[in-house]
């Protein structure tokens, strides 16, 4: 396997493949967490003497040009981020800069605005691959958001060059061993969002591993539904109630400490004005929503995980954007910071809240980048990205 200081960079074009996927309002971007993960590598590779091809996605355009998926802001943020010029490269087709000096960037735009980099045909993504490998001489692979796609970027071009993985996608691999080889023990996982359906994988695989399990935001409510309870207008997957209540009985058969709410915070609607109100998990009236977990709860999660040497957390308790249903979300984050042991931020939504919060990278043992990546490695799948990287 390559690593970054084994690959020979000094006058050669790199291309690198970043995930600067960052949340966008009205053009401006939100957060720039994961445009900043990526500076240790891009710095590294200017200082090795290389020229930087930066390839990168935003969003799901879908393989069309979208003015709303362009990546034109983030190359203003790393323009001001590395105090340098960036030469922005637009077009389906990716252009390359020719007679490129050591120390230039150049940052491609979308890659998925060229259908060829999602396609789920082989010989399509593997020619848009190889348009690209023709401009330039070597591979650092350091977008771990994307590296559970089968995308021309991440899985096919990477085989045609000299390749090794970045700072950030070894670091993050180092740290998801950590949390799936032998973790230090109590090992506690808090899961939150929105779809349980995207998460009951995972939570089958972590119950052979856990000791304490606590479930919270939309997907809780499928997990009390499965329970008999009446959960209102909350968010509900009824098909996936049959696999819930087989998760709760394993659960219960291998000893893990599985920790529901029993109160939620509900509202008559999905709103940042609706009043909110605190209810027992039992009495959710059918005109009302759920929207996070209640303070009882909050406090029983964080008393549960206090004693764990390593917490994986990944999901927001409620809707942490409207403030009056944030409180649930807040109380983990805290939790975490206080933990003894490693404490990992599972990328998306819960590192976007934790950083909306005021907390900083220090505060926490880790805060990954890559939400459904890390997922999908916690499930125990082979992710095509650290694949092709030899990972």
């Amino acid at each position: 396997m390559s690593t970054l200081d084994s690959l020979e960079i000094f006058g050669k074009r790199v291309f690198l493949r970043c995930d600067l996927n960052v949340p966008l309002k009205d053009g401006v971007i939100v957060d720039d967490g994961r445009i900043k993960a990526s500076l240790p590598t891009i710095k590294f590779l200017l200082k090795g003497g290389a020229s930087l091809v930066i390839g990168a996605h935003l969003g799901r355009p879908k393989g069309e040009i979208a003015s709303e998926f362009s990546l034109a802001p983030v190359a203003e943020r790393l323009r001001i981020l590395l105090d340098q010029d960036i030469e922005f490269r637009g077009g389906v087709t990716p252009s390359v800069m020719e007679n490129a000096r050591p120390g230039q960037i150049q940052l491609l735009e979308n890659l998925r605005f060229n259908p060829a980099e999602t396609s789920k045909i082989d010989s399509e993504r593997g020619n848009f691959a190889a348009e690209i490998a023709k401009n330039v001489d070597c591979y650092v692979g350091d977008g771990f958001g994307a590296v559970h796609r089968k995308h021309a970027s991440v899985f096919d071009l990477p085989q045609l060059l000299p390749h090794a993985p970045g700072f950030l996608v070894s670091a993050e691999v180092e740290v998801l061993k950590k949390l799936t080889q032998e973790p230090a023990r109590p090992y506690g996982v808090v899961l939150g969002g929105s779809k349980v359906s995207d998460k009951i994988a995972v939570i089958a695989n972590l119950l052979e591993k856990v000791n304490v399990l606590a479930i919270g935001g939309g997907m809780v409510f499928t997990f009390l539904a499965a329970q008999g309870k009446s959960v209102g207008k909350s968010l509900l997957e009824k098909e996936s109630i049959p696999a819930v209540r087989e998760l709760i009985s394993r659960a219960h058969a291998l000893g893990v400490d599985l920790r529901l709410p029993t109160d939620i915070v509900v509202a008559p609607a999905f709103s940042p004005d609706a009043p909110a109100t605190i209810v027992d998990t039992d009495s959710i009236a059918e005109n009302m929503i759920g929207l996070d977990i209640g303070p009882v709860s909050a406090q029983d999660f964080a008393t549960a995980i206090a004693p764990c040497k390593t917490v994986f957390w990944n999901g927001p308790m409620g809707v942490f954007e409207f403030p009056a249903f944030a409180q649930g979300t807040r109380v983990i984050a805290q939790a975490l910071t206080t933990i003894s042991g490693i404490s990992v931020v599972g990328g998306g939504d819960s590192a976007a809240a934790v950083r909306s919060f005021g907390y900083s990278e220090s505060d926490f043992g880790y805060i990954s980048t890559g939400g459904g990546a890390s997922l999908e490695y916690l499930e125990g799948k082979k992710l095509p990205g650290l694949t092709a990287l030899d990972l």
